[in-house]
């Protein structure tokens, strides 16, 4: 193609313009519009964003962990047994991760060392229940049932026994609890079925 001066003139500008549109767009300084100063971006580096920043969470200690009163459950398997859900709340005043199973024993009416351990059978696998300041998780216990009236008696001719307080071991301590309405935790052969700590309530 033949150009004249003018158009040679022109098809020159207009390589040199590509030319430098180029350049900037392969790592070198671009001088942006209406007479900012130049800003230099460093090649293959995204730009900063913000990350949020925090320590990891701890687990649970049993300072920062409330133990509501039990509640019953209306029904029990396997048959001749009974029931309770135990609410645990974060009192704070951190997040926390509540992790694996309690240990269980019956109070010893002001006396910890009267404190009667039960043997514990665990239910189901322990998932780490994660507890923002406030949040809520669960136990769930099965006893084995005392039967007849007065003291009772139980079906393996162990001598039943009650008390009116329960002892959680959670959290590298203990917490105390009652039956919620009152009552006694009245249980046979000294032993306790108990689900790990549960995000929801069983």
């Amino acid at each position: 193609m033949r150009c004249s001066g003018t158009g040679r003139a022109a098809v020159l500008a207009l390589l040199l313009s590509t030319a430098g549109g180029l350049l900037a767009g392969c790592g070198g300084t671009a001088t942006p519009t209406g007479g900012d100063s130049p800003r230099t971006v460093a090649r293959g580096q995204a730009s900063p964003t913000p990350v949020a920043q925090g320590a990891a969470t701890a687990d649970c200690g049993y300072t920062q962990l409330v133990a509501s009163a039990a509640q019953q459950l209306p029904s029990s398997t396997p048959k001749g047994t009974w029931a309770v859900r135990v609410p645990l709340v974060n009192d704070g005043p951190q997040p926390c991760v509540l992790k694996g199973f309690p240990t269980v024993a019956l109070a010893g009416q002001g006396s910890p060392e009267r404190n009667r351990p039960l043997k514990v059978t665990t239910e189901g696998v322990a998932h780490p229940v994660q507890l923002a300041v406030g949040g809520r998780a669960w136990v769930r216990l099965t006893f084995r049932q005392v039967l007849g009236e007065a003291d009772g008696y139980c079906p393996s001719g162990a001598t039943p026994l009650a008390a009116p307080s329960l002892v959680l071991g959670v959290g590298g301590g203990k917490l105390q609890l009652g039956m919620e309405g009152g009552g006694n935790f009245a249980e046979c052969d000294d032993t306790v079925r108990t689900t790990a700590f549960l995000a929801t309530r069983p």
